[in-house]
């Protein structure tokens, strides 16, 4: 059991959702193109004290003051995740190398997917949270990846269940009523 709270501005629809184990998610959407562009997870420590939010989808959020001494290095890869309606779809960003110098593939026994050069520069081990949420199996067929302009991206199809339960979501996120300033509870209609 949840509890939904949502907040509509002009451009996107934010959704907040606290479950009854602790956990809180957040996801924010596009309200004209109904595009998923944030998802992020907070989860509770052992003495209940609130965590750090977890991006899971959409830009990390940097943490920091600009006038730090410490920064890390711009041309450094920014590994992130933004999809499509039909893909999953990761973006490593500040990789230079040729399209043929990487090898993309999925480990089933481990349920994750393995990016790689043949130069050993980089190398990149990730799970798709939603498959391992629905309990789905990963298949190498769905996997396709590109590069372009210092990015590979890489792209998975969603799986038919995957499609259906996010047109329920939307179905159920657009029956919302949405408020433009603070965290009210959502009415549904």
């Amino acid at each position: 059991m949840f509890k939904e709270n949502c907040l509509n501005p002009r451009w996107k629809r934010k959704v907040h959702y606290l479950f009854t184990d602790g956990e809180e998610m957040a996801e924010e959407y596009d309200i004209n193109t109904d595009e998923l562009l944030v998802r992020k997870w907070r989860h509770k420590s052992t003495l209940g004290a609130h965590g750090q939010w977890q991006v899971e989808v959409g830009e990390p959020f940097i943490v920091g003051s600009l006038d730090a001494e410490i920064k890390e290095n711009s041309s450094n890869p920014l590994f992130l995740r933004k999809d499509t309606k039909t893909s999953f779809q990761w973006r490593i960003r500040n990789l230079p190398y040729p399209k043929d110098v990487f090898s993309v593939s999925v480990e089933p026994s481990q349920r994750c997917v393995i990016v790689q050069t043949s130069n050993k520069k980089y190398y990149k081990k990730f799970s798709i949270a939603d498959l391992d949420r629905n309990q789905l199996p990963l298949s190498n067929d769905a996997l396709s990846f590109t590069h372009a302009n210092n990015t590979l991206i890489i792209s998975y199809k969603k799986p038919k269940e995957i499609l259906t339960l996010e047109l329920e979501l939307l179905k159920e996120l657009k029956k919302l009523n949405g408020t433009s300033e603070g965290n009210v509870d959502c009415k549904t209609q």
